[in-house]
């Protein structure tokens, strides 16, 4: 008899989850444009008080290329004819649960195709993918020309090359702008100075200068 008892509570126990079943919903989210909305999260909501509802909250999809989705909730037989909502960008659609008519379709889902009120305009993803090609542009726009006013003139393309201005310091004794590699021996052959007095000019000379620079 106590055997009998706990096959019967076991069954009991066993009863709602064998009854529940997977119900999909299925369709194509749109703008008012007609134009699809891509990589958007379709959720289940509730309308606020409607406790047969909640068990389903937080259920989504995410909308492929073309706007289509598909939501698959577990429902049993208490549950026909609840209300839940599908919410998309903010804006809610009513869906009834007809376990009948799912039943009976051929292709295992129930169609609710959602079209929103707002356009294509709002959608900040691919504003903001815009925004970025946009800027992307102008920037190189703006290097494509500095880069071609450059090479215009002698100086640009050497700088281009490679090449550098060397560095010029003025001369101790006549003040004239001489490039630091040649300072020695301008101060050698043009002020006649000893070699080795002209490196230690040339040396004070570049070390004021690095001071400077450091300052």
């Amino acid at each position: 008899m106590r055997k009998v008892w706990l096959v019967l509570v076991l069954a009991v126990l066993a009863l709602p989850v064998a009854s529940a079943e997977t119900y999909r919903i299925s369709g194509q989210a749109t703008y008012s444009d007609n134009t699809p909305v891509m990589l958007r999260d379709v959720f289940v909501e509730c309308r606020p008080g409607v406790v047969d509802c909640y068990q389903h909250r937080g259920a989504s999809s995410i909308t492929d290329a073309n706007g289509m989705f598909l939501i698959a909730i577990e429902v049993d037989e208490e549950e026909d004819g609840t209300e839940i909502l599908l919410q998309l960008r903010g804006e809610n659609f009513s869906h009834i649960i007809d376990l009948d008519t799912f039943r009976n379709t051929t292709e295992g889902r129930m169609t609710q195709n959602i079209r929103l009120a707002q356009d294509s305009s709002g959608s900040g993803f691919f504003g903001g993918l815009g925004c970025c090609l946009v800027l992307f542009g102008l920037v190189f726009m703006s290097t494509l020309l500095r880069t071609v006013a450059g090479l215009a003139t002698p100086k640009g393309r050497a700088a281009f090359q490679g090449y550098r201005e060397p560095d010029r310091h003025d001369c101790p004794v006549c003040n004239e702008s001489v490039a630091q590699h040649n300072l020695v021996k301008h101060l050698i052959f043009e002020h006649d100075y000893d070699p080795m007095d002209a490196g230690e000019a040339a040396g004070r000379v570049m070390r004021k200068s690095w001071s400077n620079e450091e300052e």
